[in-house]
């Protein structure tokens, strides 16, 4: 998953201390994409490499990649097959080679909450932190990025990504298979830094914020999409287990908590761009994703009330510049 063209964002990394560091947490990522856990996403990469897309468009919320008539009917098989390993696809929507996948998250309601805001991504070298399977990234570079790493430390997420990149080879995107915590070894690299759906998964919100800073280039700007709750104090909720049925939530933020995040982590201008409550209609089940998902984690007779007794969860979209 290393940069596939040298004239991307690898030469902005003048350190070479700092480039021999990343290589190696490349090589120590590698192999988790050969363990045995994901050997059936592995095999449908590898008997689908051959196939190849004649078209990719990703301007409007469905990123389609090939057409029906890319394929004859035995590769229609394995195609169905391979995309089928992939199940619970949890980004979308994507059409690839004809088949429509409705993912369980709308995740083309988030980027069109923020494109008003975006405006353009012209020419910019872009970070997507968490990029699980790339949805976000093939958006990004439509809207003219001139080259989008994608940050994703699941393999599983790496090899759904592969999957798609052997269909329409793309070298302006991307694949690190690094987490949040590394962002910093990008000291000035990304014009635009997008972390969506990541802070409250984590221990340290204050310190990834600090990371991406550095990782900022001047007059750089990040776009930030976080869970949280109602609330007019400057608090954060810290779950005893589980929330909303979702393991690894940390802490879940007022408005307020959020600002004050952001502030003392040393940004200085913040802008508002959407906040309300998540709902069932953007995070819900589908045939290619047939899990318990927020109806199911929602009391019954009140909504506004997790089945663990906790607020309901709200989504906070806002742009951050130092």
């Amino acid at each position: 998953m290393k940069p596939a063209v040298e004239t991307g964002w690898w030469p902005l990394i003048q350190c070479e201390s700092t480039r021999q560091r990343i290589e190696e947490l490349r090589q120590e990522a590698e192999p988790r994409m050969l363990e045995a856990r994901w050997s059936k996403e592995y095999k449908a990469v590898l008997k689908t490499q051959s196939f190849k897309a004649s078209c990719l468009e990703a301007g409007d919320a469905m990123v389609s990649i090939g057409s029906a008539a890319d394929l004859d009917g035995d590769q229609q098989v394995l195609l169905d097959e391979a995309l089928k390993a992939f199940i619970p696809w949890k980004k979308g929507p994507f059409q690839i080679f004809g088949r429509t996948i409705d993912a369980e998250w709308r995740s083309d309601w988030k980027w069109d909450r923020f494109w008003p805001t975006i405006g353009s991504l012209d020419g910019q070298v872009v970070a997507d932190i968490g990029c699980n399977n790339g949805y976000y990234m093939y958006r990004m570079l439509a809207a003219g990025a001139r080259q989008v790493v994608g940050f994703e430390p699941m393999a599983r997420h790496a090899l759904n990504f592969q999957l798609m990149q052997n269909f329409y080879p793309t070298p302006a995107l991307d694949f690190e298979l690094l987490g949040v915590e590394h962002i910093d070894l990008f000291a000035d690299v990304f014009d635009t830094i997008f972390c969506l759906g990541i802070l409250y998964h984590h221990t340290d919100p204050v310190g990834l914020l600090r990371k991406m800073f550095r990782a900022l280039k001047y007059r750089g700007r990040i776009f930030i999409d976080c869970q949280g709750i109602a609330g007019d104090q400057p608090v954060a909720l810290t779950p005893a287990g589980r929330y909303a049925g979702a393991s690894g939530v940390w802490f879940l933020p007022t408005r307020s908590c959020l600002e004050h995040w952001i502030r003392r982590a040393g940004y200085t201008r913040i802008r508002w761009i959407h906040a309300a409550d998540l709902d069932t209609s953007e995070q819900r089940a589908t045939q290619w994703a047939p899990v318990k998902s927020l109806s199911d984690f929602l009391e019954p007779e009140n909504p506004g009330q997790t089945v663990e007794g906790y607020p309901a969860p709200q989504r906070f979209y806002l742009m951050i510049q130092p």
